[in-house]
Order: structure tokens, then C-alpha cells, then sequence
């Protein structure tokens, strides 16, 4: 099982496995923006109040352990490469602290869980996005795309898009417009998020031979790229004001935020220095924290 789907590596010595060497391949930094993101789709949604608070909390945390699961898939998959990389070298796996077969069957018993999970506590439709999030996720982005294209971001941030249609289906049990435009948001905000990763991480990428966009176009075009679906995104991210889901001050704010974030790529445009691109990082999560929570306040 070990060497079903990528090249054969070797951890250092196997220590005991603790709980929180299993948290860790959950991701839960990656995870918390997951769950915001969803339980902003489940919070706007009509008549939320439809579905029992502790069903809510159920689908929820069904969510988190959706998306932790595909992380400790994404783990399991890239230990080769994470090896390499200094940014993920002190992950679990390549430190020995998990077998590369503990955390894949960690990985499977998560994913099921979690859609099980869904299903009984909200409904089918939602826990139907939440499997193939993580089959796109896994399979789409982790296997297929991430060693093999430059477009790596731009398809699989799909998979990351898709927990605020997750949250709004647990209520409604469908998919509707306005969950279609939190996805859309998400799905534009990916590419410029993890492109300014990839410029200051530019080296990690070269070394383990993933053709991230600095790698393969160079920093100058990336850059551009980044100033482009930025602008892009703004007007996106005014839509739900246009349509009537959120009142006046939702516009103001997403617009401040979204300016903000068109000068945060100006600012890594104009220069080789590596610290902008590692601020717009760093602003480009809280834009998205911010931007979901004021579409949470601001809904009508």
C-alpha cells in the first residue's frame, strides 16, 4: 500500500504515534479557514434555523473532519517531496513520527466518518459536495495536478471553494445562486493567496521539482497574475451586495478590503524584494476571514 500511488520514501526511525501527531495531519490551520468559510455558507443561508443547533455543530465538525482528512490524504501522498522542502520537512511523516501507512488509513476512516457523519445529521446534497470536495481535493489537485501543471492552483483551488456550498446545503439542501457566488469568490481568491506563497517558498518548489508558477513562468509573470485576479475578485466579491444578501456597509467594507488587496500586489509587483509577497500572504488570509465575517454581519 505503501508505494501504491508516488515514489517510495524513507521516514526517519518510527517513534510512538501520539494524538497530536494525528491532529497534526489534519492541518488545522488550513482547517480553521475551511470551517469559517462553511459555517459562513450555513449562517446565510434561509431559514438556518430550520436545522436543530446540534445537527448545525454535527454537519460542522463534519465539515472540519472532511477537510482534515484530505489534508492528511495531501500529506500521505507528498511525503516524498515534504522531505525536501523546508517548509514541510517537520511535517509528521517525514519526521517519523506516523507511518506513511497509519496516516493513509487515518486519512480513509476520516473520510468516511465525515460524510457519514454529514449525511445523517443534515442531508444527502450536503454531504455529497463535502465527498467530492475531497475526492477533487485528493485526487484532481493532489495526484494529478500538483506535479504536473502550473495551473495547479487555479483547477484544484476548486476544492477549497466549496465548503460555503457545503454549510448552505446542510440548510436548504441544495445548491442555489448565492452559494454558487461564495464558491466563486473562494475559487478567485486561491490562485493570488497561494501564488504569493509560492514566490517567497519559490526555492522549496524548484528543489521538489513542483511546477508552481514562479517555477515555470518566472516571478514577473506570476506576479502580474496575482495583480490580476485581484482586480478581478473585487467586483466578484460585490456581487451579493448588487443582489440583495447583505445591506450597504457589506459594500463599503469588501471594497476597502478588496482595495487593499490590489495594493498589497502593486506592492509586490514593484519589486524583487521577497517581503511583500510574504504580507500579502499573510493579508490575503485575514481578507478572506474578513470578508466572510462582515457578509455574516451584514446579511439581510
Amino acid at each position: 500500500m505503501d508505494s501504491l500511488l508516488t515514489p517510495s520514501s524513507s521516514p526517519s526511525q518510527h517513534s510512538t504515534s501520539t494524538a497530536g501527531d494525528f491532529f497534526s495531519l489534519l492541518k488545522p490551520r488550513v482547517m480553521s479557514l475551511v470551517v469559517f468559510s462553511g459555517f459562513a455558507g450555513y449562517w446565510v443561508a434561509p431559514d438556518r434555523d430550520s436545522l436543530h443547533p446540534l445537527l448545525a455543530v454535527i454537519g460542522i465538525l463534519a465539515l472540519a473532519l472532511g477537510a482534515g482528512a484530505s489534508g492528511a490524504f495531501n500529506m500521505w501522498y507528498d511525503r516524498d517531496i515534504d522531505q525536501i522542502m523546508n517548509r514541510t520537512k517537520k511535517r509528521a511523516i517525514p519526521m517519523g513520527k506516523i507511518t506513511p501507512d497509519d496516516a493513509l488509513g487515518f486519512a480513509i476512516f476520516t473520510t468516511i466518518l465525515a460524510v457519514l457523519m454529514m449525511a445523517l445529521a443534515t442531508n444527502l446534497m450536503a454531504a455529497g459536495i463535502l465527498a467530492f470536495a475531497s475526492f477533487f481535493y485528493v485526487v484532481v489537485y493532489t495526484i494529478f495536478l500538483k506535479r504536473r501543471t502550473p495551473q495547479n492552483i487555479v483547477i484544484g483551488g476548486a476544492a477549497g471553494a466549496l465548503p460555503p456550498m457545503v454549510g448552505w446545503a446542510m440548510v436548504t439542501g441544495d445548491i442555489a445562486i448565492e452559494s454558487l457566488l461564495l464558491f466563486l469568490i473562494i475559487f478567485m481568491w486561491t490562485p493570488p493567496h497561494f501564488w504569493a506563497l509560492a514566490l517567497f517558498a519559490n526555492e522549496d518548489y524548484k528543489q521538489a521539482n513542483i511546477p508552481m508558477m514562479p517555477v515555470t513562468k518566472g516571478p514577473k509573470y506570476t506576479k502580474w497574475q496575482i495583480l490580476a485576479y485581484t482586480v478581478f475578485l473585487l467586483p466578484i466579491t460585490l456581487i451579493p451586495g448588487l443582489i440583495g444578501m447583505v445591506n450597504w456597509l457589506y459594500l463599503l467594507i469588501s471594497c476597502a478590503l478588496g482595495t487593499l488587496f490590489i495594493v498589497s500586489a502593486i506592492r509586490v509587483l514593484r519589486t524583487d524584494d521577497l517581503k511583500p509577497a510574504k504580507q500579502m500572504f499573510g493579508y490575503s488570509i485575514f481578507y478572506l476571514f474578513a470578508l466572510f465575517l462582515t457578509l455574516m454581519l451584514c446579511h439581510n
